[in-house]
């Protein structure tokens, strides 16, 4: 059976202990590195779309220095920081570009990832501009590859982050609930629609959570936080429609900062 992540990271401290009180080499102790750096992985609930003051030289991926990596790593200080994080980014997208600075001494790994290939923006923009029926059959298309077809890839990720970073401690975050229902909105999307909507993101949270433990992960569940705080609440963290369209129901610098931080500070 495979240790879990906080018994293997005690194992190698007190191997390297009893290297030490017995005398073995500085070397032979330095062959076990010490797991300190921070790698952000993912999608750009990760990045930070949504929160403004980006890093000019991210490019389209849109990394906020008010995103939950930055202002962890702000406040802590961890020996490096790599954030690899992109809008849009899907799972092949993490598995192609994002994983080069995992390695063995990498101590902690945050991601978001799978809103995207399950059709996030285009289910958005469906219920938005096609009414209803179209939105509930989105949804539906949706919900049906989280359940077939993202667990099979979740775990491709899962597993290329275990090889390359194998003492890590790696938090996967899920994403909010969007509405309130029977909240302050009355226009737009019908409340099945975004009952439906709502459901379909407690289900990729559900597989998420599944695949997260399945590889000795933790899983950090925002909707803790953001409740009271979706859209339609009178207090939303979370943007609707906006210009440009890409910070569209992605979440503002407070659901950044009070939404995700707290969450991924608690698990990490």
């Amino acid at each position: 059976m495979r240790l879990s992540r906080a018994a293997a990271l005690g194992s190698a401290f007190l191997v390297t202990t009893a290297l030490a009180l017995t005398g073995a080499s500085a070397a032979a102790s330095a062959q076990l590195p010490l797991a300190t750096g921070y790698v952000a992985l993912g999608d750009s609930y990760s990045s930070g779309v949504g929160a403004g003051s980006y890093d000019s030289g991210s490019g389209a991926c849109k990394r906020s220095t008010k995103a939950y990596p930055a202002l962890w790593a702000a406040a802590h200080a961890p020996s490096s920081f790599s954030f690899t994080a992109c809008s849009g980014a899907r799972t092949g997208d993490v598995l192609s570009g994002q994983l080069g600075p995992l390695t063995a001494s990498t101590g902690l790994v945050s991601i978001t990832v799978g809103g995207n290939d399950a059709g996030f923006a285009d289910t958005m923009t469906t219920c938005a501009l096609q009414g209803e029926s179209a939105c509930l059959a989105r949804v539906a298309k949706a919900r049906q590859y989280i359940d077939t077809t993202l667990p099979g890839q979740l775990d491709g990720v899962y597993n290329a982050i275990d090889q390359k970073a194998p003492a890590a401690q790696v938090v996967v975050l899920g994403y909010p609930r969007f509405y309130q229902l029977g909240g302050s909105c009355f226009a737009g999307l019908t409340e099945k629609s975004r009952a439906a909507i709502n459901g379909a993101a407690d289900e990729i949270n559900t597989v998420t959570a599944k695949r997260a433990a399945d590889h000795g992960f933790a899983f950090a569940d925002v909707n803790s936080t953001f409740a009271g705080h979706e859209l339609c609440s009178g207090s939303a963290w979370l943007h609707s429609v906006t210009y440009p369209v890409d910070a569209s129901y992605h979440p503002t610098a407070a659901g950044q900062s009070s939404g995700y931080l707290p969450v991924f500070a608690s698990a990490a």
